[in-house]
């Protein structure tokens, strides 16, 4: 049985592990290895996941069967000061694609904006990622498009996409 829960920082290291596996699964067609190098080290560094669970106040949630973790999502409640939760990354395992672990992670944050009483959840996603369908199967609309500098000459080229509670 798959569960869902509160991830802490003693999770870092598992978060990294599932990132080192999936981006390159993900990325690897739309961006090049240098990029995908940069923006983990970027993203999910020690420091920036800290930032992000102390400072920036995300919510981390674990995706395990057993005692194995398949995937993680993070969020963040009353995102830009809005009525709304953005979900900033959901990722699982290749090997557990299609077996609902997405699903019951975006469950799991859709569940915690509507207790925090969010009218709305917003993602990014790569123009190119396979992820779209994912998200427009659980009833996410396009809403803008984005191209985001992060640096060294990299930009991140997504759509928003937003679903209403």
């Amino acid at each position: 049985m798959i569960t869902i829960s509160e991830a802490t920082a003693r999770d870092f290291k598992t978060i990294q592990e599932i990132v080192h596996i999936t981006w390159p699964h993900t990325y690897g067609g739309i961006i090049s290895d240098a990029q995908i190098a940069y923006m983990l080290d970027l993203m999910y560094s020690e420091g920036a996941l800290s930032e992000n669970l102390n400072q920036k106040k995300h919510r981390f949630l674990l995706a395990t069967e057993n005692s194995d973790c398949l995937g993680f999502a993070s969020f963040e409640h009353n995102y830009n000061n809005e009525k709304g939760t953005h979900l900033h990354k959901l990722y699982v395992l290749p090997e557990a694609q299609g077996l609902g672990v997405g699903k019951l992670l975006m469950d799991a944050v859709e569940n915690s904006a509507k207790e925090n009483h969010s009218i709305f959840i917003s993602l990014f996603v790569n123009k190119f990622n396979k992820a779209i369908a994912f998200y427009q199967k659980n009833d996410f609309k396009i809403v803008s498009e984005v191209c985001l500098e992060i640096g060294q000459g990299y930009v991140m080229d997504d759509y928003k996409m937003e679903k209403q509670l």
